[in-house]
């Protein structure tokens, strides 16, 4: 058995790349002062510990996050910064919306579809939202990203 590593500067460093700079420290800021020292952990626990482990590459643990995410529901917040991540390390706008189709039959169209909300108001932020990625799109895009009545 390999034992865990925690690094908390690898996690701070993952989630810079990740979500960028700006939205890590706004973000951690405002959470801090309603909950001292909740953000720390979640860094230094999740980004600098789980996301370290060997095993799945950084795209693969997106997908878990995104499909994880829909299927739980009433996380929309945590959702819509996980599909901003995932089109920040270069996953496409038509991945995103398979791995929420995909999950359908599985979690329930009803969540799929909330899924596919989130990403469609992702996607209609522009690129410059997702941290400069370059195939975010709108949300009506001819290649089919966000399908008609996702919204």
């Amino acid at each position: 058995m390999t034992p865990s590593t925690i690094d908390r500067d690898a996690g701070y460093r993952l989630l810079a790349e990740m979500a960028g700079p700006s939205t890590v420290e706004s973000t951690l800021t405002g959470l801090d002062s309603l909950a001292p020292g909740f953000p720390d952990w979640i860094v230094t626990a999740l980004f600098g510990g789980t996301y370290q482990r060997e095993g799945l590459a950084l795209r693969d643990r997106q997908i878990a996050n995104l499909a994880a995410l829909t299927a739980i529901g009433g996380v929309e917040p945590q959702l819509d910064d996980h599909v901003r991540n995932s089109l920040r390390i270069g996953m496409s706008p038509r991945e995103i919306v398979e791995v929420m189709v995909h999950l359908a039959p599985y979690a329930g169209v009803p969540r799929a579809l909330a899924g596919l909300r989130v990403a469609a108001g992702v996607f209609a932020d522009g690129p410059g939202s997702a941290g400069g990625t370059d195939d975010a799109g709108g949300a009506g895009d001819a290649d089919g990203t966000a399908p008609g009545g996702a919204r």
